[in-house]
């Protein structure tokens, strides 16, 4: 587990689709960081929940750090789709979201 959209499987780092969550290695304030710690631990809860499933989506297989860009489903739902609903995460839309203030 790297942060709320990051998880490493099998030594492969997975950059979920999605959904953007606050930074925690990079956070901007320590609202962020607290946001984001908050994030991480749900997203461990959800992927402890059920059945785990990584798919490939879109048009790209990977980020510019090297990161697979995959669609992650627990028990059929997309963990981006509870994390925006709980309010820990935002949809992604090609860029970062602005955490603090």
């Amino acid at each position: 587990m790297i942060d709320g959209d990051t998880i490493e499987v099998n030594g492969e780092r997975i950059r979920m689709l999605d959904f953007d969550t606050p930074e925690i290695s990079e956070s901007k304030c320590p609202s962020e960081y607290a946001k984001g710690q908050k994030a991480k631990f749900r997203l461990l809860e959800l992927l402890n929940s059920g059945a785990v499933e990584i798919r490939a989506a879109g048009t790209r297989d990977s980020d510019k750090y090297g990161r697979k860009l995959r669609l992650v489903l627990v028990n059929g739902r997309s963990v981006g789709d509870v994390l925006i609903a709980e309010g820990l995460a935002w949809p992604w839309e090609g860029r970062r979201h602005a955490w603090c203030g």
